[in-house]
C-alpha cells in the first residue's frame, strides 16, 4: 500500500525543518508518542535506529525506526534552491513501512511538507488490517501532519488537547 500525504505550513522552511529536527518537539505534534529513544547514535542522522513506542487506542505498537536519508546532511544550513528530504524505515511486527519526507519552500514564509508512505504487512492478521482498513493509514498520517502544523504555527500540544 502506498499513499501521499501533503500539507503547506505558514512557517519558512528552516524554521519548519528546525521544529521537525528538535526531538524535544516531537511528544507534542506526534500523536500517540510514548518513546522515541536512539539506540544507536544521534536522534535524526543518518544511520541511526532508534526505538519507537506508539500508543494507539488500547494497544501499544512497538518498532524500530532508522534513518535511511537525511539530505542536507546538517539542516543548519540549507540551501534555498534544496528540497529538504527526510527517509525512513520503519519494522515491527507485521508490518514495515518507508516513510520519505520531501520538504520545499513554497514561498518566502510557506513551508510545504510531502510525506510518501509505502506500507508492507506479513502474518494473517496484519494482511488483513491492511486490505481492510487503508484508509486509516492515511487519515492517521494526515493528523499527525495537521497536529505539526497547528504546533509549528500556533503553539498547540496534541498531549493537551488528549488529556
Amino acid at each position: 500500500m502506498r499513499y501521499t500525504v501533503s500539507i503547506e505550513i505558514a512557517l519558512p522552511r528552516e524554521k519548519t525543518v528546525q521544529l521537525l529536527a528538535d526531538p524535544a518537539h516531537l511528544p507534542k505534534w506526534l500523536r500517540g508518542l510514548v518513546l522515541h529513544e536512539p539506540l544507536n547514535g544521534e536522534h535524526g542522522q543518518l544511520g541511526t535506529k532508534s526505538r519507537v513506542v506508539m500508543q494507539m487506542g488500547r494497544q501499544k505498537i512497538e518498532c524500530t525506526e532508522t534513518i535511511t536519508r537525511r539530505e542536507p546532511a546538517d539542516l543548519r544550513e540549507v540551501p534555498k534552491t534544496s528540497v529538504v528530504h527526510f527517509d525512513r524505515e520503519i519494522v515491527g511486527k507485521g508490518m514495515w513501512s518507508a516513510v520519505r519526507d520531501r520538504l520545499t519552500e513554497a514561498g518566502p514564509e510557506t513551508t510545504l511538507w510531502e510525506v510518501e508512505n509505502e506500507y508492507r504487512f506479513s502474518g494473517f492478521l496484519m494482511k488483513l488490517v491492511g486490505l481492510l482498513m487503508p484508509g486509516a493509514f492515511r487519515k492517521q498520517s494526515q493528523q499527525h501532519l495537521q497536529d505539526f502544523k497547528a504546533f509549528a504555527e500556533q503553539g498547540k500540544d496534541v498531549r493537551e488537547a488528549t488529556g
